[in-house]
């Protein structure tokens, strides 16, 4: 006997809504794989870190490196599957160390600010210099975010506020962390690198360790991934880039850490602890004797007893890039040449002026 449907009109109603929404969901799924994905990725860091050098190895591009003059943009692309549109990562390179810090009002702006990150590279051969960079760029970084929070939202922009980026931060960190309320992570994802390994493994043992033990601190008290790199080092490089590309187009970065301060750094985000880093190196230092207002400022109380900061301006150290020879335009720089010189003559001529008519009052 054939079997009765006895499904009433709003039962068929109900499961033909419910098979649309489902392919409407599965055909947004679709389209939203498909969609292109823009982010920005700021370097910066001391001043001949190896950024440039960094930069253009994540880039697979096989060329020297320059000093960059400034600000400098470059963009990479990944392919995400096939027929599919290329993600497109905008790569901006800050130059002069911190001399330049109020350009990252560039990068940073309120149209991708919920899709930014910072790349912070620290010369580890320089450590008298170490805490300074960071805290300098950091803080320029820090300062345009929370200023670019600040502004009236306008219609268009997809920007996140500060406590949302903060709560994604801290999703690196489980919720029974002890570390949760204790640590103030960046608001935008942020890797440190510390360059020039192949210099630093030859230091002695004692300072490695004080400038391990404050880095390890640093990355975990911003949310931070960090990672040891050298330029002479294809594996190293490699590992570098992994983390590079995480931020730039979402791959997936690698889960392996190393804390052992004889051999590269290669710590994730969310796997340290303070438990694990433990408390600030003493080298001829009494923790008793300094005056700390919290953590950060007594880590950074010790590390510069350890190795005092460089009392040197970087504003004096840049070169006039007019004058710098690879920046060098044959036909230009003749004309600028006879445009100086026809200045100072009409300089000349208006002085002699002014002395004649003062001469005559």
């Amino acid at each position: 006997m054939p079997k009765i449907n006895t499904d009433t009109l709003w039962d068929l109603a109900a499961v033909e809504l419910r098979t649309r929404e489902s392919r409407s969901a599965d055909d947004d799924a679709e389209e939203d794989s498909a969609a292109l994905c823009e982010r920005t990725v700021l370097f910066m860091g001391s001043k001949a870190g190896g950024k440039t050098t960094i930069l253009l190895r994540c880039l697979d591009r096989d060329e020297a490196s320059k000093p960059t003059l400034a600000l400098e943009y470059t963009f990479g692309r990944r392919a995400k599957g096939h027929n599919t549109p290329k993600d497109i990562a905008h790569l901006w390179e800050l130059g002069g160390g911190t001399s330049l810090s109020d350009l990252v009002q560039i990068p940073i702006t309120p149209l991708n600010v919920s899709s930014v990150s910072v790349v912070l590279v620290l010369d580890l051969s320089k450590p008298s210099a170490l805490w300074g960079t960071m805290e300098k760029l950091l803080q320029a970084a820090l300062n345009q975010v929370e200023k670019v929070h600040a502004l009236p939202q306008r219609p268009g922009e997809s920007r996140t506020s500060k406590q949302q980026n903060q709560s994604r931060v801290l999703r690196v960190l489980p919720k029974d962390h002890p570390d949760r309320e204790l640590i103030s992570p960046f608001p935008v994802p942020l890797l440190l690198i510390g360059s020039k390994f192949d210099i630093f493994q030859d230091f002695e043992s004692e300072k490695r360790k004080v400038i391990c033990k404050t880095l390890r601190f640093l990355a975990h008290y911003y949310g931070a991934s960090m990672i040891f790199s050298s330029s002479k080092s294809e594996t190293m490089m490699s590992k570098a880039r992994s983390f590079v590309s995480h931020l730039a187009f979402g791959t997936e970065k690698g889960k392996s850490m190393s804390t052992d301060p004889s051999k590269p750094l290669i710590i994730p985000a969310g796997m340290d602890s303070l438990s694990q880093i433990g408390s600030p190196p003493t080298i001829d230092v009494d923790i008793g004797t300094l005056h700390a207002r919290n953590p950060l400022d007594l880590w950074k109380k010790v590390f510069e007893r350890v190795f005092p900061p460089e009392r040197t301006t970087e504003h004096k150290e840049l070169k006039d890039p007019a004058k710098d020879p690879q920046y060098s335009e044959p036909l230009i720089d003749c004309m600028r040449a006879q445009k100086d010189e026809e200045l100072e003559q009409y300089k000349r001529e208006q002085a002699k002026s002014w002395k004649g008519l003062a001469l005559e009052t």
